[in-house]
């Protein structure tokens, strides 16, 4: 963990390790110099999540840091998403029709195939994390969690996250997966709850 993109947080903590690593973050276990506390630290790879780019997928531009301030600039688009997540659209309409589900469904299938071909797994799928923007199209979000097995997307990870609610068995069991198909089973749920409410 040596270099210049740590020498500021190694100023006030020691290194203990990493516990868990995606495609665009990682979290490592430190020490508090001053108070022995352990916490934990996420670092994220700004770079790699400005190489996302595709229709249903939230655009980063840019990330600008302060000293008391991380600025993290997505597109916009006549007013960022005012239909907000699509959670509380589907609360707020019990369920949706065949055709609309069809619609929203077709738009997270788009984008989980564009972010498996790029090497990665989303592991975070759920309601909470898609947005609705002004035309009435879904954008993905939340990439904290995301995965680039280093073996390709047929390589196991073991590192259990996301939302239990919308997790693969194996994930929730603490077996080994493959992170697109948990992705798959999160899609398979989302379904359900698109029809369902």
């Amino acid at each position: 963990m040596a270099g210049d993109d740590y020498e500021e947080i190694l100023k006030y903590y020691e290194l203990h390790g990493t516990v868990g690593t995606g495609g665009f973050a990682k979290v490592k276990i430190v020490q508090h110099c001053l108070t022995g506390e352990n916490v934990a630290i996420k670092v994220m790879d700004k770079l790699a999540l400005q190489d996302l780019s595709h229709q249903h997928i939230c655009q980063l531009y840019h990330v600008i840091e302060t000293p008391k301030k991380i600025f993290m600039v997505l597109e916009i688009r006549n007013g960022y998403c005012p239909g907000g997540e699509l959670f509380d659209y589907i609360i707020s309409k019990d369920h949706l029709s065949e055709e609309e589900a069809r619609i929203f469904f077709r738009q997270i299938v788009s984008a989980i195939a564009y972010v498996h071909s790029q090497g990665y797994a989303h592991r975070d799928l759920k309601p909470e994390n898609l947005l609705i923007d002004e035309e009435h199209n879904l954008k993905l979000i939340d990439f904290g969690l995301c995965a680039k097995p280093k073996g390709g997307l047929d390589y196991h990870l073991n590192t259990c996250c996301g939302s239990p609610a919308y997790a693969a068995p194996e994930l929730i069991q603490g077996k080994a997966y493959i992170g697109s198909e948990a992705d798959i089973w999160s899609m398979g749920l989302l379904l359900y709850a698109l029809l369902c409410g």
